[in-house]
C-alpha cells in the first residue's frame, strides 16, 4: 500500500448493499461470502489511492480492495458502483444518489493524484516493465525456472545447509515468484518470510502458501521492494536476481535496494556474483549468421534491387546475441573475472560498469566475438555454496552468451588483447548495453601497444537508446560496439540457439 499523505482526507463511513461478489480465484482459495443485507463501507483516502473496506454487522470483511488510478471501476444506474478487480469483483449500491457522489469525489481525487516515481518507475519505461511483469505472471516461465535443477537445487542446498543463518530469524524474498525461496527459508527455520512479488504471480504464491498451512510463516507482499513498506527489519535477503549475462533485466538493483530492510549485520543470498569474458572463434557460428543476408544481395526480386540494403541486413543479423552453450575449446584466452559484493555494491554502482580486459593468446586464430557467463556464491555461516553458469558445468537455463563482431580480428598465439567493456543501463529496455568503450588491440605482450592500428581491428562502442525488444548491436570496423540483450529473451528456456 502506498504511504499515505500527511494531508490525508478523513475516513468516510456510510451503508451500502453488497449485490454482486464474482470470485476468479484459484479453486481452494476462498473468500468470505458476501451478504446481501445492509453494509457498513468504510472509504480511507490518501495520496494515491482509496482504501475500501465493506463489512458485515458483526464487523467481518466481506470485501476490501485499493482503488486507484489503474483500477477499474464504473457507475452502474444513479447509485451503484461497479469495482473490478483481477480477481475480484463487487456492485456495491448507495442507499442514496448523495451517498454514491460523496464515495466517487473521494475516490476521484485519489485517481487524480500524481503518483510519486519510485527508485524503480525513474529507471524504467512504464510500457516495458508492464511487459516484464506480463512475463513473470505466467506459470509456465516459473515452471521453466523451477525446473532447472541447478538452479533450484543449488538454492536449497546453499539455504538448507547453512540452516543457522535461518533458524529463528526474519527473511525477506525479493521478486519471489512461486515462492519456492520463501519455501525453502521456513525450511531452514525460518521465523517469518516476507515474499515480495510485483507480478501476478503474487496471487499464486498466496495460494501456494495458504494450501502448505504455512500462513503463519510466510507474508506475500504484492508490489515492488522499491514501493512496499515492511513492519520489520530483516535478518536475511533471499533472491534469485540473475538475468543473461547476470545484468540483464536490472532486477540486480531491486535486490541492491532491498538492503534498507536489511540489519546492519544482516546476510544476502547470494552473496557476490563473478562475471567471466573470453574472447571465441566459431566460424560456423559466424557464417551462419552472416549468410542470413543473402536474401538482400539479389537484384531482381520480382523486378526489384534489392541489393543495396545487403549491407544494413549483414549489420543487423551480427547484433543478435546467441544465447547457448558451446565447447570449451572454441575459447581462445583464459578468461577475465569481474565481481560484484552484494553486500558492498549500491544501485548506481550497477548504472556503469567498466571491466577492463588483457588477453594472452592461446592459439592463433580469428576471434569472431566475446563469450560471457557468471557464477554466484551463497556465503553462509556453515558452507559457501556456488551456482555456475560456465561452459564447463551442467547447463542451466541462463546457457551462455556470445556477442559476434561484424568483422573478425586475426590474432597470433602470444599476443595481447587488451581493452575494456562498458556496462550501461538502458532505461527503455530493462535490460544493460555493453558498451566497449575503448579500441581492442593486439600486441605481442601486454605492455607493447602495437602502433599505427587497422581499423578493422579497432573496436568503439557507443550507447543508444535501444527500445524493448531489440536485438543486440555488435559493430565492429571504424565500428561501433554495441550489445544491448533484449527483453524477450530473459531466461526463455529454449534448447539451442535463441
Amino acid at each position: 500500500m502506498a504511504a499515505r499523505s500527511p494531508h490525508a482526507q478523513q475516513l468516510l463511513r456510510c451503508s451500502v448493499q453488497l449485490l454482486l461478489a464474482r470470485e476468479e480465484l484459484p479453486a481452494g482459495l476462498q473468500l468470505a461470502s458476501p451478504s446481501q443485507g445492509a453494509l457498513q463501507l468504510e472509504v480511507l483516502p490518501g495520496a494515491e489511492d482509496a482504501d475500501v473496506t465493506v463489512t458485515d454487522a458483526d464487523g467481518v470483511c466481506v470485501f476490501k480492495c485499493l482503488v486507484n488510478r489503474d483500477t477499474e471501476y464504473c457507475r452502474v444506474g444513479k447509485q451503484s458502483v461497479l469495482i473490478m478487480l483481477e480477481y475480484n469483483s463487487a456492485l456495491l449500491q448507495f442507499k442514496s444518489q448523495a451517498e454514491y457522489n460523496t464515495f466517487s469525489n473521494a475516490v476521484k481525487r485519489c485517481r487524480s493524484q500524481k503518483k510519486e516515481n519510485s527508485v524503480f518507475s525513474q529507471r524504467t519505461d512504464e510500457a516495458s516493465a508492464a511487459q516484464y511483469f506480463q512475463f513473470y505472471g505466467c506459470l509456465s516461465q516459473q515452471q521453466n525456472m523451477m525446473q532447472d535443477f541447478v538452479r533450484t537445487a543449488t538454492y536449497h542446498r546453499a539455504i538448507v545447509q547453512n540452516y543457522t543463518d535461518f533458524t529463528d530469524k526474519v527473511v525477506l524474498d525479493v521478486g519471489c515468484g512461486s515462492g519456492i525461496l520463501s519455501f525453502f527459508a521456513v525450511q531452514a527455520g525460518a521465523r517469518r518470510v516476507y515474499a515480495v512479488e510485483a507480478s501476478s504471480m503474487a496471487k499464486y504464491a498466496e495460494l501456494l502458501v495458504r494450501s502448505n498451512n504455512l500462513s503463519d510463516k510466510i507474508t506475500v507482499l504484492a508490489g515492488k521492494i522499491e514501493e512496499i513498506s515492511l513492519p520489520e527489519n530483516v535478518d536475511v535477503v533471499i533472491s534469485e536476481p540473475m538475468g543473461y549475462m547476470l545484468f540483464n533485466e536490472r532486477m540486480l538493483e531491486s535486490y541492491l535496494h532491498s538492503k534498507k530492510w536489511l540489519k546492519s549485520n544482516g546476510m544476502m543470498f547470494p552473496t557476490y556474483s563473478d562475471i567471466h569474458l573470453a574472447p571465441f572463434s566459431d566460424e560456423q557460428l559466424y557464417m551462419e549468421h552472416y549468410s542470413r543476408a543473402n536474401f538482400w544481395y539479389q537484384e531482381w526480386f520480382y523486378g526489384v534491387n534489392l541489393s543495396s540494403l545487403r549491407s544494413a541486413a549483414v549489420d543487423e543479423y551480427l547484433q543478435q546475441p546467441v544465447v547457448d552453450t558451446f565447447d570449451v575449446r572454441i575459447l581462445m584466452a583464459q578468461t577475465v573475472k569481474y565481481t560484484i559484493n552484494f553486500i558492498e555494491a549500491t544501485e548506481e554502482d550497477l548504472h556503469r560498469v567498466e571491466i577492463p580486459f588483457v588477453f594472452q593468446m592461446m592459439q592463433s586464430g580469428l576471434i569472431h566475438g566475446l563469450a560471457f557467463w557468471f557464477d554466484v556464491a551463497f556465503v553462509g555461516s556453515l558452507v559457501t555454496v556456488w551456482l555456475s553458469t560456465a561452459p564447463t558445468e551442467p547447463l542451466t537455463h541462463w546457457y551462455q552468451v556470445r556477442c559476434l563482431l561484424q568483422t573478425p580480428l586475426f590474432a597470433k598465439e602470444g599476443e595481447t588483447l587488451s581493452g575494456k567493456v562498458l556496462l550501461v543501463a538502458n532505461k527503455r529496455s530493462l535490460v544493460v548495453c555493453l558498451k566497449p568503450q575503448h579500441h581492442l588491440s593486439l600486441s605481442k605482450s601486454c605492455a607493447e601497444t602495437r602502433s599505427g592500428i587497422d581499423p578493422k581491428s579497432i573496436t568503439f562502442l557507443i550507447l543508444k537508446k535501444i527500445p524493448y525488444g531489440c536485438a543486440p548491436l555488435f559493430k565492429n570496423s571504424a565500428f561501433h560496439v554495441l550489445f544491448v540483450l533484449p527483453l524477450r529473451l530473459m531466461k526463455m528456456a529454449a534448447f539451442g540457439r535463441v
